[in-house]
């Protein structure tokens, strides 16, 4: 799928404009006439600047195409996937998953979760169920061990608080 330049464009100036929008809630600090919100700051002026530029790239593309075909042309493009069931179900499937994880994973846990979606993922992609299980099972493994240990970021475990931690 083909977005045009202008469309990415105006969703990288409305994230510029909350961003900068956020950086209104950051602290002050005391005795300094810059504070914790100058860097988020400057980087969301050079995002809304280079957000306007493919604004005016796309618009001048849109016009360029028209003057050549003569006829208006899309905004957005869809690829050749999107004639084939089979890869719209996969794409849907992955959106799925993601849903899944933010409903189930606090009930099941990282572990139970992040297994059963690879597993998943896996043999609908084209594996056997014994390689999805084997990927799914070390990639777990490491995740957990990278995120939960290494990073100390707290992953959910759910049913398997006792087991886990």
């Amino acid at each position: 799928m083909r977005f045009n330049d202008a469309i990415t464009g105006c969703v990288l100036v409305i994230f510029a404009l909350a961003e900068i929008a956020y950086t209104q809630t950051f602290p002050s600090l005391f005795g300094q006439s810059y504070g914790p919100e100058l860097f988020p700051r400057i980087i969301g002026f050079g995002l809304i600047a280079t957000g306007l530029l493919l604004v005016v790239r796309g618009v001048r593309q849109k016009v360029q195409e028209k003057r050549r075909t003569g006829i208006d042309g899309r905004w957005i493009k869809p690829g050749p996937w999107v004639q084939q069931s089979r890869l719209k179900i996969n794409v849907l499937l992955v959106m799925l998953a993601l849903v899944a994880y933010i409903l189930f994973s606090d009930w099941l846990g990282f572990i139970l979760m992040s297994m059963l979606i690879l597993s998943v993922l896996l043999v609908r992609l084209g594996s056997t169920t014994l390689v999805a299980l084997l990927i799914a099972s070390v990639t777990t493994a490491c995740l957990q061990l990278l995120f939960a240990n290494l990073l100390l970021v707290p992953l959910p475990a759910g049913v398997l608080l006792g087991l886990v931690y």
